[in-house]
């Protein structure tokens, strides 16, 4: 299942995709399985919808803050090491992030100068990943947080979760200043035939791929 976001593809510059479920694969298994078995799918898909050509940077997700800064790209790039977060100026690049239950957040600017890609479960959430990622783009490419739009994209929630951390999320975007936080509330738990979940498939299932693409000039 390909998801485009309608608020981000306004945004000029940019392609943003949500790659849900691919219901032939088998996945119930452990993640570094289901993985391997997914990710060649995915650049098919990706390549597919014609963003094949530009490499893809991964982070390595440790439900951590830290952000790193894609400045220059190698061919097949391996995962950057203790990042749950992704950030670039760097046009012809695509940022990815594997989700099942967590939330990708994308934050970009408003203008397709700049974009990072977030992983933020609770512990990426208490830890304020949304608003260290916020402040790392103002800072990279001189924007305020005026200047930005954060998307929150399908996750985990109440009930089907005891934690709301999408609004958490919500909230610590407003608090930083952004003026345009947009959230369609979608709960993975809640559509098993869309999207895989880590608390429903109780540990064994596959992971979705979020990904953000600064597009050449």
């Amino acid at each position: 299942m390909i998801e485009s976001l309608p608020v981000l593809d306004a945004v000029p510059g940019i392609a943003a995709r949500f790659l849900g479920r691919i219901p032939e694969v088998n996945v119930a298994l452990e993640r570094h399985e289901s993985m391997a078995l997914l990710a060649p799918l995915q650049l098919g898909i990706l390549s597919d919808l014609g963003l094949g050509s530009f490499p893809l940077v991964t982070a390595e997700q440790v439900h951590g803050s830290d952000i790193a800064t894609v400045e220059a790209v190698k061919a097949n790039p391996l995962p950057v090491a203790g990042a749950d977060g992704l950030l670039t100026r760097l046009r012809g690049v695509t940022l990815g992030i594997s989700v099942a239950d967590c939330a990708p957040v994308w934050v970009v600017a408003r203008d397709g100068s700049a974009g990072a890609l977030l992983h933020s479960g609770r512990k990426g959430t208490a830890l304020e990943i949304v608003t260290a990622g916020i402040r790392a783009l103002c800072s990279c490419g001189s924007l305020s947080p005026e200047n930005l739009l954060v998307v929150i994209g399908p996750c985990i929630r109440p009930p089907c979760y005891d934690v709301d951390f999408a609004g958490e999320i919500r909230r610590q975007a407003v608090a930083a200043g952004v003026e345009r936080v947009h959230d369609d509330r979608i709960c993975t738990a809640c559509h098993p035939e869309r999207y895989y979940s880590y608390r429903r498939e109780k540990g064994k299932t596959g992971r979705m791929l979020a990904t953000l693409t600064l597009l050449p000039a």
